[in-house]
């Protein structure tokens, strides 16, 4: 039975998303936010007719048409044609678990109480997360500056019964989804459009989610590392603490830790070395990986930040009688913190893949590419192919997309964030480094058979036996990407972490 998520006016951590999405929580609201969205939403209007000076996006037009009046007769009108006008949206569909998390990070953002929109609203995106009810969204379309607003009007185009819907692996019309649950059309409000438009909800739950599997991929790189180590021979003394006490980076400090960590009980450790040192992939695994994580939790602050922030634009204070036009849909923040984390990414896999074409090289008594009988056989020789062209990939796909801006709307919106390309171009990132540690996964499990009988710590026989019962071992040449997609959903799915607590 699914649990049930309270969303209050307290902060929502990442973890505590990770939960919501995993165990198919479902939505409430509190008492206290519902209160402040009647409390908002009654003050707009009232300001409203109290004072029918021009509002930004109220009773004005938008973008570069700020300074054209609307009359009260059209208000309603003039919403849903700011959501239908924005629904332009291109490309491949957002994935499923990102616009489900877009829902949710909407009606966190609407539950401040600062949005002015009606509580039915925020009801019915609710409702569309409850009943896993999929807006159709497009990746294409984002400048990332007056938020997400291509993005974010495909998302809110079956409030009134327009666009496209994924439920119960159908694709389905809007007005077809709310036939089916007996829903009204939502009847927008003066600035509600603009409410549910203006955001960084695309990024946001894009850049929530790498987060999410970054960390799972911190943990996976670490315990690959010691794997590949333990198969390649090599020495523990990089990791030793008194090295890394004379270069106290956060990062480095806790991947050097968690190496030795896995090393513990190691009989392969206990095995003397002729080596003096080993390649930079493998002695300097703190220093990457560890710079990786310091990137990691950066970006991990400024997600954090994000889903708990109101950032639609005007914003209302009922409290101070206000009601105020500024700028916190500007994604710069994201756009940022997602080339960092990235680039971040990217050093996991570059670093994964050296370490598997070591293992394939021939070195330290193993046979080339891993195989008995090379020459008759290629064992891995093509699959470190496969990981080079990802990580070359990854290279492209890391080029900055915040440091470029394009002017639009006349003039108006002079520098924009280009943050929605950001979040796709990262989605990308975390997908191929995932691919790259499944390589590194076959190539370590399968150096260690060479040995044999000699056995890794007792951390690390867990991880090979877990995966021994997904993938055989290589003893003559066979087709490998069906392994190489049992190798990716075992990095997806391995509780790893639980190896380091």
């Amino acid at each position: 039975m699914a649990t049930q998520h309270l969303v209050s006016l307290g902060p929502l951590s990442l973890p505590e998303i990770k939960k919501i999405l995993q165990t198919k929580a479902t939505l409430a609201l509190s008492e206290e936010v519902e209160q402040r969205i009647l409390r908002a939403h009654a003050y707009l209007h009232q300001h409203l007719q109290a004072a029918p000076a021009p509002v930004y996006g109220i009773n004005t037009g938008f973008g570069a048409l700020c300074n054209t009046t609307i009359s009260p007769e059209k208000l309603e009108a003039l919403q849903r044609n700011l959501v239908m006008s924005h629904a332009c949206g291109t490309g491949e569909e957002v994935p499923a678990e990102v616009v489900k998390l877009m829902l949710l990070l909407k009606v966190q953002s609407l539950g401040y109480g600062y949005s002015g929109v009606q509580l039915t609203t925020v009801q019915r995106l609710l409702s569309f997360f409850n009943r896993e009810v999929y807006p159709i969204v497009y990746q294409q379309g984002s400048l990332g500056a007056s938020g997400d607003l291509a993005p974010l009007a495909h998302l809110c185009l079956p409030l009134i019964g327009l666009g496209e819907v994924r439920f119960q692996d159908f694709k389905l019309k809007g007005h077809e989804i709310l036939d089916i649950f007996s829903w009204e059309p939502i009847k927008l409000q003066a600035k509600e459009g603009l409410a549910l438009l203006n955001g960084t909800q695309l990024m946001a739950a894009y850049g929530t989610i790498i987060c999410l599997r970054a960390r799972q991929i911190s943990a996976a790189a670490d315990v690959l590392a010691a794997l590949s180590l333990e198969a390649f021979n090599g020495l523990s003394t990089p990791f030793w603490p008194q090295i890394h006490k004379i270069r106290p980076h956060s990062g480095q400090v806790k991947t050097a830790a968690r190496i030795l960590g896995l090393l513990t009980g190691s009989e392969l450790q206990q095995q003397p070395k002729t080596q003096v040192q080993d390649p930079y992939s493998f002695r300097c695994v703190p220093q990457v990986h560890g710079a990786s994580l310091d990137a990691l939790e950066y970006a991990e602050k400024v997600f954090t930040t994000e889903v708990n922030s109101v950032t639609d634009n005007p914003n209302v204070f009922p409290e101070e009688e206000l009601v105020l036009s500024g700028g916190n849909f500007h994604g710069q923040p994201l756009a940022l913190a997602l080339d960092f984390l990235s680039i971040g990414l990217a050093e996991w896999g570059s670093i994964s893949e050296r370490r598997t074409f070591q293992l394939l090289s021939g070195q330290r008594g193993l046979p080339q590419f891993l195989i008995q009988e090379p020459g008759l056989n290629s064992g891995l020789m093509i699959p470190q192919y496969t990981a080079a062209s990802i990580v070359s990939q990854n290279k492209q796909l890391c080029t900055p997309a915040s440091v470029d801006s394009i002017v639009s709307s006349n003039g108006q919106e002079d520098h924009v964030s280009m943050g929605a390309n950001g979040a796709t171009k990262a989605y990308q990132v975390v997908q191929n480094v995932e691919r790259i540690l499944a390589i590194e996964l076959m190539a370590a499990v399968q150096a260690l058979e060479f040995r044999r009988p000699l056995r890794t710590s007792p951390a690390l026989e867990k991880v090979v036996e877990a995966y021994r019962r997904q993938v055989a071992p290589l003893e003559q040449d066979r087709v490998l990407q069906p392994d190489i997609e049992k190798s990716i959903k075992f990095i997806q799915e391995f509780p790893f972490d639980e190896l380091m607590a």
